[in-house]
């Protein structure tokens, strides 16, 4: 518990104090956000000190916040009065007792239990000539001095605030079971017999940059010919808002130049591998949410428990193979036809030492 993130308000009469900035969801529950704020009562007037944790979606850049117009859209907001101290909860956290021997005698506690239906900090990739904040998922920790928690007609000055984003993450779970299966059959015009074709990955879960061995068994009963294998993994990026909009969009797509003719089986393993560095001109893919300009990735599967209804941003992703199919001859590229399977891929980041997963 060595570092210490600390945001002092304009003024300098409050000040935010966090060990951390990363708080684990294990996914039926969430690590509590725990922090202290300094307090000068001298510079209050009378004025209380509040603390909120907000989850919100930010769907534009603050810069456009010209016309008084809100481009964050809070999904879940939680206040704690911290000055005068209520007496509530007087009970401390390690985190707690670590960080008010660092601010000494004008340090107040504070903690926030995030729900664990909330979704994780994701951002929406910008394009190439985007400005501005990304779009996406975030939590912010904000002090500041007020009459009242929230009334919409008191007027906070940012010279009276200060503020630290976190973020919710989720680690791959330690258990990773055999991967899924896929198969399908498909049956063409004037043909008598299907073409029969089936995928599967090696385990459930696979990390960030590691490559995904995907096999792949046909067994083709007709009289036409399999040109080509295309094994693709695609993002799924489901925005619930006011309404729920999926987009889909192809993070990694290999072709493969095998021929498999008519009557005839085949069955080998390809290797696909997913990376956001081949993807960083693709405008609207979800990566990891940063605190800064740091490096991140593709965004992580979202894990959830299915009981109640994720807001947010929900990211899945999913394995597809397809077999361009032709009838040979002169005419086999018109009258060709594909065959497409899909298997569902979870794609996480390892649990880093250190970090205790329940």
């Amino acid at each position: 518990m060595s570092k210490v993130f600390k945001k002092t308000s304009g003024n300098g009469h409050i000040a935010l104090y966090l060990g951390k900035r990363d708080f684990v969801d294990n996914v039926d529950s969430v690590e509590v956000v725990d922090g202290v704020i300094k307090v000068d009562p001298a510079g209050l007037n009378g004025r209380k000190v509040y603390v909120y944790l907000a989850c919100a979606f930010r769907y534009g850049s603050d810069d456009l916040d010209v016309m008084g117009l809100s481009f964050r859209r809070d999904i879940w907001i939680q206040r704690v009065q911290v000055y005068p101290p209520t007496g509530e909860n007087t009970t401390k956290t390690p985190m707690q007792e670590f960080l008010l021997k660092k601010v000494g005698d004008q340090g107040y506690p504070f903690s926030f239990q995030i729900p664990a239906d909330l979704p994780c900090s994701v951002s929406l990739q910008p394009g190439p000539n985007d400005s501005g904040k990304a779009c996406g998922v975030d939590f912010e920790v904000k002090g500041y001095l007020a009459n009242a928690p929230n009334n919409a007609d008191e007027v906070i000055e940012k010279k009276d605030t200060c503020r630290l984003m976190v973020r919710k993450i989720q680690f791959a779970p330690a258990n990773n079971k055999a991967g899924p299966k896929a198969e399908v059959t498909k049956q063409f015009l004037m043909t008598d017999k299907p073409v029969h074709l089936e995928a599967s990955i090696e385990k459930e879960i696979y990390y960030h940059g590691d490559p995904i061995k995907v096999n792949v068994k046909i067994n083709n009963e007709t009289s036409k010919i399999v040109k080509k294998i295309t094994v693709s993994v695609e993002q799924l990026t489901n925005v619930v808002l006011y309404s729920s909009d999926t987009y889909t969009k192809s993070v990694c797509s290999e072709e493969f130049g095998e021929t498999i003719n008519s009557n005839s089986t085949f069955e080998k393993t390809f290797q696909v591998t997913p990376l956001l560095s081949n993807n960083k001109e693709k405008r609207g893919l979800s990566v990891d949410g940063r605190l800064k300009d740091e490096d991140t990735h593709l965004a992580s599967t979202t894990l959830s428990q299915g009981e109640k209804e994720m807001q947010g941003i929900i990211v899945s992703y999913k394995v597809k193979v397809n077999l361009s199919v032709s009838s040979g001859g002169l005419l086999g590229g018109l009258t060709g036809s594909d065959v497409t399977v899909e298997v569902p891929l979870i794609l996480m980041s390892p649990k880093p030492a250190g970090v205790k997963l329940e």
